[in-house]
This record gives structure tokens, C-alpha cells and sequence, in this order.
């Protein structure tokens, strides 16, 4: 920790002060100072760190959280601080302190423009505990607390570090223009249900939507549809193409939906695998017969739902179906895949699971059936390593927009809500600049140089420059499928290599022009730890080809350490729109860089190279699924001097990796006599290791000669059967 910098500060009679000091130093008056302050608190939310924290439940941001009965804890020891980043110049008029039992005798408040170099604003050595109103006068982006004598033998301990201003005195040397706003409307395609209306009204405009989006498979309408608390009876909800149904509660039972909540797939003949792009999340169904029906493929998540009842997850007429994910819900009675060939399962609970195709995978789940691929096919991992839910909307209690923003979890197992509220924070929109289709990124990263957060409404943005997200913590947000399209070969979107960036519910659709990459997380070379605030990637999906001709050489790059890819569909069209060998092409969908990472919930296919490149040490992978490109027009067009490239490499440097679940499969339907050596790669060492893979040749398109480097195989033929292995080396 850099030692604070104590300057000397002019007093009003021009006498010159320096070091700790036993009353507050150049204030204004409480009364003038009350009088010029806001009431908001500009802390509220915003991101906050410390010198140590005592465990994860008193972490810096509950401190910020509004809660007045959570609190941040330090260890204990001299000297301590908390600090919290506005996100933008402020002048600091006000804090106010509320601590626990452990106070501190003597601290400072401190002011920061960049969080290095601090200006000492108010001190004190005879700290009295309670509640503490602290009238200041100062600039700064960053306040801190800064503690240099505890009062009792524990920590620093304080429930809620209030921050209140007057007004932005200057803006950010990288700002241009005036501050943009934060909060603002949702915008016309975010539909809002009340408990209020009636069935009726709420089931046509239900009906109207699928309607229009049932078909609509690459088309430009984006629909979120969200429900306020309550209970709604009678509803049944088809979802189609781009739409996502979503509660509005702090929890999934503050929404009940008696009724339906349905994926089918009769627009395509009983076959669900073209069922893409819809998601559900946040509410309780009470299946009208008693089991809820989701059959999906892929981009198409289900997370914190409580299915009162059995869920299903195949169309009618058991058709073939090719999904799926499941997190952090919880089904009453049991799932049935049926004829789904694939599944993942994450942090749920479960009455019980009825079959597997070739590949049922479980991290975590409280309830999964027993370890026994490939007879059934089931990969139990007993418990998730590390895991961090998706952000989401909720209405607070008094009915404004917020997000929430789940909590870390090590070593977890079963719903984050089970036994009371999901743990977290919370962060009102108005710290989210709130983007709708029109808006440019240079105005898009305006909003992130201010501090805020982004939420992107339903719809499709074009992007003319770079999206640089540079802030820690930063929470970008996207609803009803909100699709980001390069222009001109830009990369669309770039983190920066800091801690703790959420990056949800976005769809990166290459443009004309070749990218070379649609999302790149941590520059090259980033070698900073994250271990213990790592960046999440969570519903991000990635199309090249389909709704147009699309380029990029890659969609995915992450180099920042220890992030979590939770859930991402990178998809090199098979089908739509500017399809083809030479139109819409891509070599590789991700490639990972960075020390332990950690994947839940791959689906990469198509790319006409490798699939998945990983150079990183430590990563893990719990679910992969697989289609390698159907479109090489020959043997040597695919690969020139080597049969093919396998659909997941691990690089022959890497020392320590280990995955589960994995599926690889193939359809060469330009050329079937086409062969690809292996599946997977990987260096034959100890330390790398492979559990409960397989592939398979679709109707016989084409052969894959070995599992995993010149291990199993091949999987050939006309009958679909897979080859297997339980275990490598």
C-alpha cells in the first residue's frame, strides 16, 4: 500500500497545517455545508475496495450497499482503509460513518483525482464511534477512510460509508461534451406486466410478441418481457426467437406464474434444434399440468427459476433437440432430457433426472444423479470451484430499478437463494447509463469514463469504434438479446485487465468487414491476479454469419487471469444468410490466454480451425459441446498437409489444465470422406487431465479418427453411435 499523502493545507487565517490534526481542517460550517450538499448518496453502489477484508461477508462493497445491516470488517491491524471510486470528479461535501462497536480513535477522510496521490480533507484523533457527520470541502474521484488507530483490540468495522456532493466541478480530461445521465426508461421493447392487469390483457400481448418472434430467426426485433412481483394465473408464455421472460423480484418466488412458461418447436416441424436466442430467469412457474416445457438448443439459458413442478426438456413428439443450459434453479420434480443430446446443468437442485442422450454434465447440483458416463452419460462434478451468478433487474422495495449483482462462491453446490436472499450487491440504475439502438459508442464510452455502468436495452447497435470497459467493477448489462455489429473491422468491445467487470446477456454478431476479435478480455500479455475478483462472462454469445455475410478471425480472447466464462455460444453460421466456405469465415471461436480460467458451459462450433485454443495454465472447462465446420470443401482446403484441426487444443507448453464433459462431433455434408485426426489435444502429461469425453459422426458425414490425440476412435458409420473415453492420460 502506498502511504497517504499528508500536504500542507491553508487554514482561513492562512496559517499552514500539516499531519494529523484533533478537529476537522478547512471546513465549511455543518449548517453551510448541509445546506450546499446533496441528499443522494453518490457512494451508493459504486465500486469499493480495502486494505484487507475481514472474510467475504464483511467484503468493502457492503459498506456501499445500502444495507445498513451488512458491514466491511478489516483485519486487525494499523494501519487500515476503505475506499470507493464516484467515477468522476466530485466535490465531496459531506461523509457520513456509521460504525460498529469497532471504531477507529483516529483517521483521516481522504481525497484522490486517480486513487494514487491523496489529499487528507478532515482527520481526527479523538474518534467517537456511532454515527459520524463529516462537513468537508474537496475534490476528488476517490474518498477514502483511512484508519490509523483503532479504538478497540478488533478492526475497522463500519455498516455504511455515506458520500454526498454537490455538484461535479470538473469533468474528466477524457470526457468530452456535458456528464450524460444516468437511469432513464427501458425503452419500447422491454414489456412490463403488473399483477394488476389482467390475464387476458397480459396473454395477448404475450401472444403478440411470439407471434412476431416465433420464426423470427435472424431477424432485428429484440424483446424483453419482465414481470413485476406478484402472482399471475393463467398465462402461458411461448418464447420465441430473441425474447427473454424474466421476473422483476429480488428473488425467483416474488414472481409466481401459474400457467406455462413454453419452448416448442412447431414452427420447424417438431425439431428444436434451431432453437436459439431466448432465455428465462428470476420467477417461480406453476406448471398448469404439471410440467413446464423448454426445449431449446443453444444460446437459450434457464437460470433462477423454480419449476414447481417436472420440467421437460424436449418438443413435442420427443423431436430432436440439442441444447441446453440450466443454472441456479431449482426444479421441484424431476427433468427429462429425452431426445436432448446434450446438457449442463450448474449450482442447482433437483427432484431427480430421467435419461441421457450422449452427454448430461452437472457442477454442483444438489440432487444429480450418480457418476456413471458413459453408461448412462452422466459427468457429476460434486461441487462448482468457483462460480458467480449473472447480473440481473429486480425492483427494489420502493419500486425502482436496480441491478443486483451476485457474490462470489467457492466450492458451491445447490441455488445461491435457497436459504434466503441471494447474496450481493445492489446498484441503482441511475448508475447505469442506459443505451438504446441509435446510441453511438463514442457516446457509450463517454458514460463508462463518467463511472457509469451500461445497460444495453433490447436492440441492435452498431459500432464504429472500440467499447472500452476500464473500470473495475463495471457491469455491462444487456436485455432481450441486445446485439452489438462492428462497422468497419473495429473490435467491438475490449476490457482492460482490472478486477471484477460483469459482462452479461450480449450477442456479438460479426460485421462485413473482418474483425479480429468481438470480444477481448485483458490485453495481451495481462499477468495481473484476479483470484479474488475475477471478470465474468455470462450469456455472451458470438454469431459470424446467418442474419448477413460476417468476418472475424476470432470472436473470444481472454488473457485477464482467473476469469470465469459462464455460459457462451460462439456459432460460424451452418445456415441463414452469407453462409459459405470463403463468406463467412473464422478460424477460432475462443482462445484462452490467461492463468486459471475457469469455463462453464462451452458451446463453440464450426470454426475452421481449431475451436478452442487454451495456452493458459490452471484452466478448467465443465461442459464442452462441439459441431466442427460442415463446409470444408476437401481434405486439404480444411487442412493442408494434416487431417483437420481438432475442436479443443490445449498447447503443448501448458503444464496443469483439467476438463469434464466434452463432446466433439461431426458433419462433413460437402465432403463426407473428410477426416478429422483428433477431437481434442493435449500434451500427454499428468498434470493435464481429461474426464468423460466423446464424438460422433452424424449419420456418418465424415469420421473423426481419435478421441483425444491418438486415443479412441473412430467414430464413423451411419448409425450416430459415440465413441467414448472415461478417462485421459
Amino acid at each position: 500500500m502506498r502511504p497517504p499523502t499528508r500536504p500542507l493545507i491553508a487554514a482561513a487565517a492562512g496559517l499552514l497545517l500539516s499531519g494529523l490534526a484533533t478537529a476537522a481542517l478547512a471546513v465549511p460550517s455543518p449548517d453551510a455545508a448541509r445546506a450546499a450538499c446533496g441528499t443522494d448518496n453518490v457512494a451508493l453502489g459504486k465500486p469499493a475496495t480495502a486494505s484487507s477484508n475481514e472474510n467475504s461477508r464483511t467484503a468493502a462493497a457492503k459498506a456501499v450497499d445500502g444495507d445498513a445491516g451488512s458491514r466491511w470488517s478489516s483485519a486487525f491491524s494499523d494501519p487500515q482503509w476503505l475506499q470507493v471510486d464516484l467515477g468522476t470528479p466530485t466535490d465531496v461535501c459531506q461523509v457520513v460513518i456509521s460504525w460498529q462497536t469497532s471504531y477507529a480513535r483516529a483517521f483521516e477522510i481522504q481525497l484522490s483525482p486517480n486513487g494514487t496521490d491523496w489529499t487528507t480533507a478532515w482527520s481526527t484523533t479523538t474518534g467517537t464511534g456511532g454515527t459520524q457527520s463529516i462537513a468537508l470541502s474537496g475534490t476528488g474521484r476517490y474518498v477514502r477512510m483511512y484508519g490509523t488507530t483503532r479504538a478497540t483490540g478488533y478492526g475497522y468495522s463500519l455498516y455504511e460509508f455515506t458520500v454526498h456532493s454537490g455538484v461535479t466541478t470538473e469533468p474528466s480530461q477524457s470526457q468530452s461534451g456535458p456528464a450524460l445521465p444516468g437511469g432513464g426508461d427501458l425503452g419500447p421493447n422491454v414489456v412490463v406486466f403488473d399483477p394488476s392487469m389482467s390475464s387476458a390483457s397480459i396473454q395477448s400481448r404475450l401472444d403478440t410478441v411470439f407471434r412476431e418472434q416465433e420464426r423470427n430467426q435472424f431477424g432485428s426485433q429484440r424483446y424483453a418481457l419482465l414481470f413485476k412481483p406478484g402472482t399471475y394465473r393463467g398465462i402461458n408464455a411461448n418464447i420465441g426467437f430473441y425474447t427473454s421472460i424474466a421476473g422483476l423480484g429480488r428473488n425467483p418466488d416474488d414472481v409466481t406464474i401459474n400457467g406455462d412458461v413454453t419452448v416448442d418447436a412447431g414452427w420447424f416441424n417438431g425439431n428444436a434444434t434451431q432453437n436459439f436466442w431466448r432465455s428465462a430467469e428470476n420467477f417461480a412457474v406453476v406448471p398448469s399440468n404439471g410440467t413446464d416445457r423448454w426445449a431449446v438448443a443453444q444460446a437459450a439459458p434457464m437460470r433462477r427459476v423454480h419449476v414447481r413442478g417436472d420440467l421437460n426438456l424436449a418438443p413435442n413428439g420427443y423431436g430432436w433437440a440439442s441444447g441446453g443450459y440450466l443454472a441456479d434453479s431449482q426444479v421441484d420434480g424431476r427433468v427429462g432430457p429425452y431426445s436432448q443430446q446434450q446438457w449442463f446443468t450448474r449450482d442447482s437442485r433437483i427432484g431427480g433426472w430421467v435419461n441421457g442422450v450422449w452427454n448430461m454434465v452437472f457442477s454442483g447440483v444438489a440432487g444429480a444423479p450418480a457418476q456413471s458416463f458413459p453408461n448412462p452419460p452422466y459427468t457429476v462434478v460434486p461441487r462448482t470451484p468457483v462460480s458467480r451468478e449473472k447480473p440481473y433487474l429486480y425492483l427494489d422495495s420502493a419500486g425502482r430499478y436496480t441491478v443486483f449483482v451476485p457474490s462470489l462462491r467457492q466450492n458451491s453446490q445447490g441455488t445461491t437463494w435457497s436459504g434466503g436472499s441471494t447474496p450481493g450487491t445492489s446498484i441503482p440504475l441511475s448508475q447505469f447509463y442506459v443505451a438504446k439502438p441509435g446510441d453511438s459508442a463514442a457516446r457509450i464510452n463517454q458514460a463508462l469514463r463518467q463511472g457509469l455502468h451500461l445497460l444495453f436495452t433490447p436492440g441492435v447497435y452498431h459500432v464504429n469504434q472500440t467499447i472500452d470497459v476500464t473500470r473495475a467493477d463495471t457491469v455491462v448489462l444487456g436485455l432481450g438479446y441486445a446485439t452489438l455489429i462492428p462497422d468497419n473491422g473495429v473490435v467491438p468491445m475490449s476490457v482492460a485487465d482490472v478486477d471484477g467487470v460483469k459482462l452479461a446477456g450480449l450477442l456479438f454478431d460479426a460485421g462485413t468487414v473482418n474483425s479480429p476479435v468481438l470480444l477481448r478480455v485483458g490485453p495481451n500479455g495481462a499477468s495481473a491476479s484476479h483470484a479474488a475478483n475475477p471478470t465474468t462472462i455470462q450469456d455472451v454469445f458470438f454469431r459470424i454469419g446467418g442474419a448477413a455475410p460476417g468476418r472475424a478471425t476470432t470472436s473470444l480472447v481472454v488473457n485477464s487471469a482467473n476469469t470465469i466464462i459462464d455460459h457462451i455460444w460462439a456459432w460460424r453460421a451452418d445456415h441463414g444468410s452469407g453462409v459459405g466456405w470463403t463468406v463467412n469465415p473464422a478460424d477460432t471461436g475462443l482462445i484462452v490466454n490467461g492463468a486459471d480460467v475457469s469455463a462453464y458451459g462451452l458451446f463453440v462450433e464450426h470454426y475452421q480451425k481449431y475451436e478452442v485454443i487454451w495456452n493458459g495454465n490452471g484452466g478448467r472447462t465443465i461442459f464442452f459441446q462441439n459441431e466442427l465446420p460442415y463446409d470444408p470443401p476437401s481434405q486439404s482446403a480444411w487442412r493442408g498437409g494434416a487431417r483437420g484441426y481438432a475442436a479443443y487444443k490445449v498447447a503443448d507448453t501448458v503444464t496443469s489444465h483439467e476438463a469434464w464433459g466434452l463432446g466433439s462431433y461431426c458433419n462433413f455434408n460437402v465432403d463426407p470422406s473428410i477426416v478429422a485426426e483428433h477431437g481434442f489435444e493435449a500434451p500427454n502429461r499428468s498434470t493435464v487431465r481429461f474426464h468423460d469425453l466423446l464424438t460422433v459422426s452424424l449419420g456418418g458425414m465424415g469420421t473423426i479418427a481419435h478421441v483425444i490425440n491418438d486415443v479412441g476412435g473412430p467414430a464413423t458409420g451411419t448409425q450416430t453411435v459415440p465413441v467414448n473415453v472415461v478417462s485421459y492420460p
